[in-house]
């Protein structure tokens, strides 16, 4: 309802309208890596559909208005993304480990922790999207970092950095996880003229230091300027 209504307000008033779309259209995807023409493999009727599916109807809204009403619209789907001044307690997958490894507690892992992610630091994302609606494109465009970790590799690499003993937890699997996720970024490499340039490894590193001033008050950590992760 929310994108039918932009769309609405962007007629009226003859503005480009740009959605935020997600790699969640691809669902538990088949094909690996994932390209835009690739239509997903969604249970509609899941515990995560109302995500998923509220995503790809937002897309369609958009291509409808676009083609019928001659609104200049650009989608963007953004694959999981990470950085400074994320909610510390957003549920998601790196905000969860970064906030449990500083807490000292363990780290929770669901199933056997082979599924696969692919983590792009915020400020590719918002370089990616400004260049996405400066453009002449309409996309739908993948933004992520081809660079895929699995849920156990991704573990790893925040003992590293904040803790080397710190624990992990094995907990039973959430329904209709995706087994991987990993964007195929050729799209926006040529038309764009974009790909993200800050690895996995350089990036956590910022956001810890966010997460450690905020939850801890260490002004060591602090990082003025610094762009923010939804």
């Amino acid at each position: 309802m929310g994108t039918l209504n932009m769309l609405g307000l962007a007629k009226r008033i003859n503005a480009r309208f740009l959605l935020t779309s997600t790699s969640e259209v691809y669902g538990d995807p088949l094909q690996h890596p994932q390209v835009e023409t690739y239509w997903g493999n969604v249970n509609p009727i899941g515990v995560r559909s109302c995500y998923d599916e509220g995503k790809r109807v937002a897309e369609t809204l958009s291509m409808d208005y676009h083609r019928g009403a001659g609104i200049e619209v650009r989608i963007a789907r953004i694959f999981n993304t990470y950085g400074p001044r994320m909610s510390i307690d957003d549920g998601r997958v790196v905000s969860n480990f970064v906030a449990q490894a500083l807490r000292k507690e363990p780290m929770t892992v669901y199933g056997d922790g082979k599924q696969t992610r692919s983590f792009q630091f915020v400020s590719d994302l918002v370089e990616g999207l400004m260049r996405l609606m400066e453009g002449d494109h309409v996309g739908p465009f993948n933004l992520g970092n081809p660079g895929e970790f699995t849920m156990l590799e991704l573990a790893q690499v925040v003992q590293e950095t904040i803790d080397k003993n710190a624990k992990i937890e094995f907990r039973p699997n959430t329904e209709d996880d995706p087994h991987k996720r990993k964007p195929d970024i050729s799209k926006a490499k040529e038309l764009l003229g974009w790909q993200p340039t800050v690895s996995l490894r350089e990036g956590l590193p910022r956001m810890v230091s966010d997460f450690r001033q905020r939850l801890f008050g260490d002004s060591k950590g602090s990082l003025d300027g610094s762009l923010s992760a939804e």
